[in-house]
């Protein structure tokens, strides 16, 4: 099948459409709205808008480890929730790649994926199931360690 282009003149902007954009954005992506120093911890808190928080250890972020304790409680949240901003030393730093940077928790994050694709149903997926109980169900196990 082909498309033919088209042209599309500008459409637009409308309060409306501003709103769902920002939704849409904000629903997809985590966004953080607090960041603490914890001094005892020797970790950021970072606080996102579904309540949910955690802590990274200032340890593993050079640039981070660099500041002194005041500095680091003028850590502000900025670009829309995505970055930690310390706007008297020009530093932005993602936070996500401040998370990918963990490797307990891209662990615990790739953990819960293979948990939730797990639970999904695909017509293959039904099929196979469909098909083995038509043989009877899932052969047992044979051998060393079977029960």
């Amino acid at each position: 099948m082909r498309i033919k282009a088209q042209l599309v003149d500008d459409v637009p902007v409308t309060e409306d459409g501003m709103r769902r954009a920002v939704a849409t954005r904000q629903s997809r992506t985590p966004q953080a709205v607090s960041v603490q120093f914890l001094p005892s911890r020797q970790s950021l808190l970072i606080g996102f808008a579904d309540q949910s928080a955690i802590a990274l250890p200032i340890v593993k972020f050079p640039e981070l480890d660099a500041l002194d304790p005041a500095e680091l409680d003028r850590l502000a949240i900025g670009f829309g929730g995505q970055a930690l901003c310390l706007e008297e030393k020009d530093m932005h730093i993602s936070i996500q790649g401040m998370i990918a940077a963990s490797d307990s928790l891209m662990g615990l994050a790739a953990s819960m994926v293979a948990a939730s694709n797990g639970r999904r149903i695909s017509a293959a997926k039904s099929e196979a199931a469909r098909a083995n109980g038509r043989k009877g169900g899932r052969p047992r196990k044979v051998g060393p360690g079977s029960v």
